[in-house]
């Protein structure tokens, strides 16, 4: 094999590489001590898997997005969602990473000590939930589906929005290769929001190898909370 093959050989391999193991990197264990957060439980109570539709609202600092959430095809995974929204954990978390051609990802990192080249600023989770990707959802435009390290059963708070169909991240098959990435629901409203922060300008994060992903300004999650049936009814078309 000639220099010239072998350099396009390993540069494609490592493209392969990053497009399948994207949502895993994001949540390594924290090297530093995490920034001040509302702690949730962390080995929480036996809940009742959440089950039908239910829609959140999510307000960024560039927008509002409606959120439906399939209880019928993820119930552990909504409720484990829903766990965050009540106890207003995503309130103050960021989208950390931004990648236009493949998702936009939040739900657990903060803004303070973002840029630090060691630093990991999480907020403290609750249990990891078990990986529901076996569903039959397919991660496709506009869809939410858990982040996690590679272990499948690891997703804890921070979730993804894929802005362009993924086939790489659904379940294949029930083992560390090929369990995928569980979808729980996907966006009804604010479309245009998810294209501001699908095409927002961005700069090196540090914490992963100074990819060109962190929002330039950071785009915050101001909150995330339930919708009521006469908001879902007015609102949602």
């Amino acid at each position: 094999m000639t220099t010239t093959r072998l350099v396009a050989f390993l540069i494609a391999a490592l493209a392969i590489i990053a497009i399948t193991s994207v949502p895993a990197l994001a949540q390594s264990k924290p090297k530093s001590k995490p920034a001040v957060g509302p702690k949730t439980d962390e080995k929480p109570k036996p809940t009742t898997p959440t089950k039908g539709t239910v829609h959140v609202r999510l307000t960024t600092s560039v927008g509002e997005m409606l959120i439906a959430l399939n209880g019928e095809k993820a119930p552990k995974t909504v409720e484990n969602f829903l766990h965050y929204t009540d106890t207003k954990y995503f309130d103050g978390t960021i989208f950390h990473r931004v990648m236009a051609n493949f998702m936009v990802q939040g739900g657990g990192f903060v803004a303070e000590g973002i840029e630090a080249p060691m630093a990991r600023p999480k907020k403290p989770t609750r249990a990891a939930v078990q990986n529901e990707a076996d569903n039959g959802l397919k991660n496709e435009y506009g869809t939410i589906a858990m982040a996690r390290t590679g272990d499948p059963h690891s997703g804890t708070s921070q979730f993804f929005i894929n802005v362009k169909s993924n086939a790489n991240l659904n379940h294949r098959s029930k083992d560390a290769r090929g369990w995928g990435y569980c979808v729980f629901g996907k966006v009804v409203k604010g479309h245009d929001v998810l294209e501001k922060i699908r095409h927002c300008k961005v700069k090196p994060l540090p914490i992963m190898r100074s990819a060109k992903v962190l929002p330039d300004p950071i785009i915050t999650i101001k909150s995330v909370r339930r919708m009521t049936k006469e908001e879902v009814a007015k609102e949602v078309k």
